[in-house]
């Protein structure tokens, strides 16, 4: 049976459903969906560049707690209510991550919790 562990920050916004805001597996951390909604008020911020902002603080926020950084995350997938809004992602992503960066998907849905706009997960590698 793997090391498995529950990674939960305030920093970051409750779950809204049954799951962990993330699970490390040994040196692997698989991060939760993350939308964007602000941990202090669990509200949306408005318009697409702010929640892209937003979600990728949350990530940041999550890795933080399981003692990494987003230096650490090697695969991103990106859903986007609407892929012209895919410009923005790989600017606002820009000023987060340094080359190497993650490896990514980005992929179209009708719909995303909340109205969200943007939903961003991950996978870190990290030392045991």
């Amino acid at each position: 049976m793997p090391n498995k562990m529950m990674i939960q920050t305030p920093d970051a916004p409750a779950a809204i459903g049954t799951y962990s805001q993330a699970i490390r597996v040994d040196g692997t951390v698989y991060l939760s969906g993350q939308i964007g909604l602000d941990p202090g008020t669990m509200q949306m911020v408005e318009g697409i560049e702010k929640q892209i902002h937003r979600v990728l603080q949350n990530l940041r926020a999550v890795a933080t707690a399981a003692g990494g950084s987003l230096d650490d995350v090697v695969k991103l997938n990106v859903y986007l209510t609407d892929l012209g809004n895919f410009t923005m992602v790989n600017e606002v992503m820009a000023t987060y991550f340094h080359q190497p960066y993650p490896a990514r998907a980005a992929v179209g849905v009708p719909a995303l919790p909340r109205g969200a706009l943007v939903e961003i997960d991950g996978v870190l590698c990290m030392q045991d």
